[in-house]
């Protein structure tokens, strides 16, 4: 090889490499980022038991820690046993509320109820739907569908794209088979949880105006 085609495949490596940094760092687009403060914010968390706190002690669940880290409330409406058609059907309920920000999460028990995908991610996407079209924005946090796996990941992908929504994914991962942070097989304990609010506080940071 020539001195001039050793140049030319460094030139490509390094460009090869630049363009993906700038595609891994780059944010993608987000639908509805709030234009006021913080403090003037309305925040809701909507989905089923990981939402709601099952596993934690009182004020350790994800939510209050979020909340305690961003110094404003955060209204909870997470049911335990939730499935995605359940949150769907009580979303009037999550919209009066006027919800600058809606935090979603939902997905787990259908994949234990074995319902079908296709019917799963529809009603995610119905419900994100709504919630922007009432100028929410939703951050989609994503679970892995199974305790095996991650059958999900694809669809929530794909669901965060396509709706623009400010995406979390596979949130339970490197918590679920380690007793340190679960207190069950599928629900974190206090430790758990305080990794989960970590990873949502992060995403969510970088969208807000603090003064």
């Amino acid at each position: 090889m020539s001195y001039r085609q050793i140049i030319i495949v460094f030139l490509l490596l390094f460009l090869g490499g630049l363009y993906w940094w700038w595609s891994s760092t780059r944010l993608a687009p987000v639908k509805n980022i709030p234009n006021k403060s913080l403090k003037e914010l309305t925040i809701v968390a909507v989905g089923d038991s990981l939402v709601e706190g099952y596993g934690a002690t009182d004020t350790q669940d994800f939510v209050s820690l979020v909340s305690g880290k961003l110094g404003v409330p955060i209204l909870n409406y997470g049911i335990s046993g939730d499935t995605s058609a359940n949150v769907l059907a009580r979303i009037d309920s999550v919209l009066e509320e006027k919800p600058d920000i809606t935090i979603l999460l939902v997905g787990g028990n259908d994949a234990l109820q074995k319902i079908p995908k296709d019917k799963t991610f529809a009603n995610i996407t119905t419900t994100i739907n709504h919630l922007q079209a009432s100028g929410s924005m939703v951050v989609l946090i994503g679970v892995q569908g199974g305790l095996i796996g991650n059958s999900y990941q694809k669809e929530f992908d794909r669901v965060a794209k396509e709706t623009e929504s400010l995406y979390v994914p596979d949130i339970l991962d490197g918590l679920i088979g380690n007793p340190k942070y679960m207190s069950d097989a599928i629900h974190p304990n206090n430790a758990g949880y305080a990794i989960i609010a970590e990873k949502v506080y992060r995403a969510l940071n970088t969208y807000l105006i603090k003064n």
